[in-house]
């Protein structure tokens, strides 16, 4: 299992990546970065990312109380957190933040900068999903 800079090096090894960073979304700090930032500042795309995150994770529309079958939740239910992943495409990139699942409030994302041209979109999200169910955090 890896931990955090083990974690970001081999999100960095996928085809295309530029920067990887993991975020804390309640505080907007990242807790550990690779590669290169968006706007050349690390902590600067942490809180924007950050504040993406937050909303995803916090407004109804995109995390709903109740499962998709309009049951109640179980109480004691920790399936994790309501959102698995986050997209956003821009002209010459994808930024891919993968919401993980924690012992603690589960507030923290994996952020994976990808270059469009040679970056694999859905390779990235596959291999996300997978460190961040290995993720130790210590």
């Amino acid at each position: 299992m890896p931990g955090i800079d083990e974690c970001l090096l081999e999100a960095m090894a996928l085809p295309g990546a530029r920067g990887a960073a993991l975020v804390d979304w309640s505080s907007g700090l990242a807790l550990g970065t690779a590669g290169e930032s968006p706007v050349g500042d690390h902590e600067t795309t942490a809180a924007e990312t950050a504040e993406l995150a937050r909303a995803a994770a916090e407004y109804e529309s995109f995390a709903p109380d109740t499962p998709d079958d309009g049951a109640s939740p179980e109480p004691g239910d920790t399936t994790g957190p309501p959102i698995e992943d986050l997209i956003v495409t821009t002209r010459t990139g994808y930024h891919v933040l993968r919401f993980v699942e924690t012992s603690f409030d589960s507030s923290v994302f994996l952020h994976l900068w990808l270059d469009r041209s040679r970056g694999n979109l859905a390779l990235a999200r596959l291999r996300l999903r997978d460190l961040a169910e290995g993720l130790v955090l210590r």
